[in-house]
């Protein structure tokens, strides 16, 4: 399940991964975040095990670099929504 601040933030911010937009309510939004398997995570370090455990090479990123990756979604709680293209 993700937190409706996840959904709205990845509908607002959709953009910074997709040339088109993939959803255009919050309802299309969540059943997107949910066939993508997006992943909703408390901080910056669970980011950084999670993309590690992808296969991503995050082992030079800074943590304001993993922060600005198109994947990634700062949430205004101070979470993260890490979505998968």
């Amino acid at each position: 399940m993700y937190s409706e601040e996840a959904v709205e933030v990845f509908l607002k911010d959709q953009s910074r991964l997709y040339d088109e937009p993939v959803a255009e309510t919050p309802e299309e939004a969540l059943e997107f975040l949910e066939d993508c398997m997006a992943v909703e995570v408390e901080n910056i370090k669970e980011v950084r095990a999670y993309l590690d455990e992808a296969g991503a090479d995050v082992s030079g990123m800074t943590d304001e670099d993993l922060e600005e990756a198109c994947e990634v979604f700062t949430l205004p709680s101070g979470g993260y929504l890490i979505v998968e293209a």
